[in-house]
């Protein structure tokens, strides 16, 4: 099958794309410069293979081959190349340095076939509080947010088995939920890169990322088994830079209560998603009762965790349930009673985080100079990110997902 090609790629990839194609039976239609020149050389064009930078890649070019029915592929010759193309909301890429057959897998429509294996396991970042709302989700969606704000490729999956809410915080559509489909499909030995993308839902704000919606009902935590969920977290080291968990809250490990060994445990996913992790956020409300239950489970989190790197955040710091100077006295109380130094503390902030969840959408977002953005944005930039890595604003505007 003849495939027309539209090429917006630097010299010397054009010349080498160019020749292969035409050497292959396929027809090129056009050679353009820049973005600029592309729409008036799409008609006719079945692909586009554009040179994933800005100078010839953005969101007006996925527009304009969307109105003509254009397929585009990104071509890539670096790693920030594939964070900015999958920041506009494109995977479709491929190698510069390619051999032909890939390329032309790719421009057939054999995405699986196409996609160079990650080299980099992405970091696994669990979020974990004790009973009692201490904010898990709005921390963990406020990660993930931050993350995707910096560059970076990012699932945000709900393993709570108890509570899931990361979907109506992000507004969006739980009925088939993302994670307990990439558990069930890892179960039967079908889960892949490909299908994670098939079942996940993209929230495509200025900070995009994917998310694995967790169970509406929570009488299908037997969905979520210990190895199912091992499983999933490990293909999500493959699909992304980063992955958060937002989990639950009970740390109980009810095999010593159950009759049965090798039945299914409620608990199994909290517990899966903190040994799997590479660091741990954990948080407790900064008020009297949040600190006594947090400094009360922060034990029994210590007794399960693998990882020793672990971030304490003191959420929703306020004077009128602290008092006087009330991070200092939170600070001193977890350093006192605790052992915990320097923790994260995030302000009382409820008026910003109403707003972001009555419009569905992420601090970054919708208050992005509110404190509780500007403490997260730290914690990210601070405890989460490499020292090295480019703190790149993501492209404005609203992202999308091709497929």
């Amino acid at each position: 099958m003849t495939v027309r090609l539209v090429l917006a790629v630097p010299a010397p990839h054009d010349g080498r794309l160019a020749d292969e194609a035409r050497r292959h039976g396929h027809e090129i239609v056009a050679s353009v410069a820049d973005a600029n020149a592309l729409p008036e050389a799409l008609d006719g064009a079945d692909v586009a293979l554009v040179w994933a930078s800005p100078r010839y890649l953005g969101y007006g070019t996925l527009a304009e081959c969307d109105a003509r029915g254009v397929r585009v592929v990104a071509v890539v010759s670096a790693d920030a190349q594939r964070r900015y193309a999958s920041g506009i909301g494109l995977y479709d890429l491929v190698d510069a340095e390619a051999e032909w057959p890939t390329v032309e897998a790719l421009l057939r429509g054999e995405r699986d076939a196409a996609e160079k294996p990650r080299t980099e396991r992405a970091t696994v970042v669990t979020v974990w509080g004790p009973a009692g709302s201490p904010g898990r989700t709005t921390v963990a969606v406020g990660i993930a947010a931050e993350i995707a704000a910096a560059g970076f490729s990012v699932v945000l999956g709900d393993v709570d088995t108890h509570s899931a809410s990361v979907a109506p915080v992000l507004g969006l559509m739980d009925e088939a939920p993302g994670f307990a489909a990439a558990c069930r499909l890892a179960g039967a030995g079908g889960l892949t890169r490909s299908e994670l993308e098939r079942i996940g839902q993209r929230y495509g704000g200025t900070a995009g990322f994917w998310v694995l919606t967790g169970i509406g009902q929570p009488s299908r935590w037997p969905e979520l088994s210990a190895d199912r969920v091992r499983q999933t977290i490990d293909e999500c080291r493959a699909w992304a830079d980063y992955v958060v968990l937002d989990t639950g809250s009970s740390l109980e490990n009810d095999e010593e209560i159950a009759s049965d060994l090798f039945s299914p445990r409620r608990n199994a996913a909290t517990l899966t998603a903190i040994r799997e992790a590479d660091h741990i956020v954990a948080v407790g409300a900064a008020d009297p009762v949040g600190l006594s239950r947090f400094l009360r489970a922060h034990g029994d989190l210590a007794d399960i965790a693998v990882t020793d790197t672990v971030t304490v955040v003191a959420n929703k710091v306020r004077g009128s349930a602290i008092g006087l100077n009330p991070s200092g006295q939170v600070a001193q109380a977890l350093s006192r009673f605790g052992g915990i130094e320097s923790p994260v503390l995030v302000p009382w902030d409820q008026q910003s985080v109403d707003a972001a969840v009555l419009a569905g959408r992420t601090l970054v977002e919708e208050a992005p100079k509110s404190a509780v953005r500007v403490a997260l944005q730290r914690l990210v930039a601070d405890r989460l990110l490499p020292a090295t890595a480019s703190r790149r604003r993501s492209v404005a505007g609203s992202r999308r997902w091709r497929r």
